[in-house]
C-alpha cells in the first residue's frame, strides 16, 4: 500500500498527463493480478469494481469519527484542520501524523479492510472497522486510503489516462482497451484482460456484451446552434428527440423473466420502479434497453421533483406507486435475444425496437427528421414552446458507443433564462479552489423586502474573480458557519440555469437546476435584483404544468434536491 500511496503523489505532483500516464503505466507493470486489479480501480477512486455492485454505505460521519478518537486534537482543532485543507484524505494525513502504527500493510490487506466495512452491519460497526485498518497504517497511506472511501482521489486521474497506462503498460492498442473498457464497465476486470494477453490483437468481439452487466451508457457531445449541429455531424438528415425530464436508464432483461434496471453511475436501481419490472416480465424476449424513466399521470408527465421521491428507494409503497407512477421511454436497443446490435446501425435497431410492440409502460421516443438547419431551428422552437430545454440529435446511421461523447450524439439546448440576484452566503471551495470562497448561495427578492434563497453556484467566473470576491466577502462576513460564511447581500450577480423546481430546502419555496454564473454585475444595487414574482411566473410557464407524453422533451439526469446555504443542488446530465 505504501508503493501505492507514494506513486498516487507523484502522480498528483505533476501536471503532465503524459507523465501521469508513464508514472502509472510503470507502476501497473510490477503488480500481480490481484493488485493490478485494485490499483487501477482505486487510482480512479472506486473502492469496487461497478462489476461488483458492492457499496460501502460509509458515511462522511463514520470516516470523520473514526479519525478523531484516533488523534488527540480536539474537535475545534479537528475543524480548523478540515478547513485548512477541505480534502478528507490531506485532513486524515495530518490530523494522524505521528499517531498510527505505520505497518507494512498491501492492498490485500487494504482489500480486506474494505470488505470489512462494507459487510459490517452499523454505522458504528463501519467505523470501528474504519478505525481499525487506519491504526495500523502510517499517514500518507492513511491519506490515499480515505480518499479511495471518499471517492475523490483529486490526483488528475481521469479513467481515460488510466485506460492510456494500461495500454502502454502491457503494449496492447489503447483502442482495444477502450473497447474493453466500453464493453465491460469495469475497469478493474479490464486491467486482467489487458495483463492476460487478450487484447494483443487488439480485436474484442461485441459478443462480449453480457446481459445484466451494464455496459456504460452513450453521451451526447454539446452543440449551440442548428448550423453547427449539421456542420459537425455532416449527415444529409438529423433525427431530433425531446430531452425526457426523468432518470436515464439501462434494463437487461432475460427470457425467464429476470429484469434489473441501472442508472447512469451503472448502479442497480431495480428496487425503485417495480411496475417496470413487473411489465417486463411479460415481454418474453432477452433485452438490453437504453432509455429514460419519466414520472406520469395518465397521459401526463409530472414534474422531475415527482419522480424524485423514487430514487434510492430500497422499497416503493403503493402509495408512492398512486402518486408518482413511471414509465421508460425506449431509445435504443442493445441486444436482443442473444444477439448484441452494438455496431448495428441507429435506424436498425430502432427498426428492430419498434418490431418488439412493447405494451405499457414501456414508450418509444418520438423521432422527428429535421433535414436542414432552418428545420431544425423550427423543431427547437417548438420544443421551447412546450418548456423543454432543448433536443437529442442523432446520427440515424451511427452505432452504439457506450462511454463516448462523439459526434454521432449531439445535444442542443440553451439556457431558458437568466436572473438577476445577490450572495448571501460563500463557502469554502475543494481541491485547487479550497483556499478561496467559490461557493456562492443566492436569493431574489420578496415583495415585502426578503431576501429568499433561490440556489447555489459554483461555475462561471475566473479564478482570477473568485480570487478577488474571495477578499472582498471575508471583509463583508457577518456570522461563520463551518464552511460556510453569511455575507452582507451586496454583490449582484447574473445567473442562468435550464429549469426551475419546487423545493421545501429554500424558504422561497423554488430552487434551480444547473445554475451558472454568466458575470458580476458591480453597477446593479441589491434593490434591482429580480424578484420571487419573476420566478414564480417563470415556473409557471415552464415548468409548473404537466405536460402531454407526446410533447414532453426537458433535460434528464439524476438531481440532488437544493439546499440552503450549507448545502447546494447538483444533477448529472442524462444523455
Amino acid at each position: 500500500m505504501l508503493q501505492f500511496a507514494r506513486t498516487a503523489e507523484q502522480i498528483g505532483a505533476t501536471g503532465s498527463t503524459l507523465e501521469k500516464g508513464r508514472v502509472l503505466a510503470e507502476y501497473l507493470s510490477t503488480l500481480e493480478s490481484d493488485d493490478l486489479s485494485r490499483a487501477v480501480l482505486w487510482m480512479s477512486g472506486q473502492p469496487y469494481g461497478r462489476s461488483q455492485r458492492y457499496r460501502l454505505n460509509l458515511g462522511w460521519k463514520a470516516i470523520a469519527q473514526a479519525v478523531s478518537e484516533l488523534s488527540d486534537l480536539s474537535a475545534d482543532e479537528l475543524s480548523r484542520l478540515y478547513l485548512k485543507h477541505s480534502d478528507l484524505g490531506d485532513w486524515g494525513q495530518e490530523a494522524l501524523a505521528g499517531r498510527t502504527g505505520g505497518e507494512q500493510v498491501s492492498l490485500g490487506q487494504v482489500a480486506a479492510g474494505f470488505d470489512a466495512i462494507r459487510l459490517a452491519g452499523r454505522a458504528a460497526q463501519k467505523q470501528r472497522c474504519l478505525q481499525a485498518l487506519l491504526a495500523r497504517l502510517e499517514p500518507l497511506q492513511v491519506k490515499y486510503v480515505l480518499k479511495i472511501l471518499s471517492l475523490e482521489m483529486r490526483i488528475g486521474m481521469q479513467e481515460g489516462l488510466v485506460e492510456a497506462a494500461l495500454a502502454r503498460a502491457f503494449d496492447v492498442p489503447l483502442a482495444a482497451v477502450q473497447r474493453t473498457h466500453m464493453l465491460t464497465g469495469d475497469l478493474g476486470v479490464t486491467a486482467l484482460r489487458c495483463q492476460a494477453g487478450e487484447l494483443a490483437t487488439g480485436e474484442l468481439a461485441t459478443g462480449e456484451l453480457q446481459l445484466f452487466q451494464p455496459v456504460r451508457f452513450m453521451l451526447a457531445s454539446p452543440v449551440e446552434t442548428a448550423a453547427e449541429a449539421f456542420a459537425r455531424m455532416r449527415t444529409p438528415v438529423l433525427w431530433t428527440e425531446e430531452k425526457y425530464d426523468g432518470v436515464r436508464c439501462q434494463l437487461h432483461l432475460s427470457r425467464d423473466g429476470r429484469c434489473e434496471l441501472f442508472s447512469r453511475d451503472l448502479k442497480e436501481t431495480t428496487a425503485a420502479f417495480p411496475e417496470v419490472v413487473e411489465a417486463a416480465a411479460g415481454v418474453h424476449h432477452e433485452l438490453l434497453i437504453d432509455g429514460e424513466i419519466l414520472a406520469h399521470r395518465g397521459d401526463r408527465v409530472l414534474p422531475f421533483s415527482q419522480l424524485q421521491r423514487r430514487l434510492g428507494r430500497k422499497l416503493v409503497s403503493r402509495r408512492l406507486r398512486l402518486e408518482a407512477p413511471v414509465v421508460l421511454i425506449a431509445f435504443d436497443l442493445l441486444w436482443l435475444d442473444g444477439e448484441p446490435l452494438l455496431d448495428l446501425p441507429l435506424a436498425e435497431r430502432r427498426r428492430q425496437l419498434e418490431a418488439l410492440g412493447l405494451a405499457w409502460p414501456f414508450l418509444l421516443a418520438r423521432l422527428e427528421d429535421a433535414a436542414d438547419p432552418p428545420h431544425l431551428e423550427q423543431i427547437f422552437a417548438e420544443t421551447r414552446e412546450r418548456g423543454n430545454e432543448g433536443l437529442i440529435l442523432k446520427d440515424p446511421q451511427s452505432p452504439y458507443t457506450p462511454g463516448r461523447r462523439g459526434l454521432a450524439w449531439l445535444k442542443l439546448k440553451r439556457t431558458l433564462a437568466s436572473l438577476d440576484v445577490v450572495v448571501t452566503a460563500v463557502e469554502w471551495g475543494h481541491g485547487k479552489r479550497r483556499n478561496v470562497l467559490s461557493d456562492y448561495t443566492f436569493a431574489v427578492r420578496a415583495e415585502d423586502g426578503r431576501l429568499l434563497n433561490v440556489g447555489k453556484a459554483y461555475t462561471g467566473l475566473t479564478d482570477r474573480e473568485i480570487e478577488s470576491m474571495t477578499n472582498h466577502f471575508l471583509a463583508q462576513t457577518i456570522s461563520e458557519h463551518g464552511r460556510t460564511l453569511a455575507v452582507k447581500p451586496e454583490v449582484v450577480l447574473e445567473v442562468t440555469f435550464d429549469a426551475l423546481q419546487r423545493s421545501n430546502r429554500h424558504r422561497s419555496g423554488y430552487a434551480m437546476r444547473f445554475p451558472r454564473i454568466v458575470r458580476l454585475r458591480p453597477e446593479k444595487p441589491a434593490s434591482e435584483i429580480d424578484t420571487l414574482g419573476r420566478v414564480e411566473e417563470l415556473y409557471s410557464r415552464y415548468f409548473g404544468r404537466e405536460v402531454p407524453l407526446a410533447e414532453v422533451a426537458t433535460g434528464p439526469g439524476l438531481e440532488e434536491a437544493a439546499a440552503e446555504a450549507a448545502g447546494g443542488e447538483s444533477a448529472g446530465d442524462g444523455r
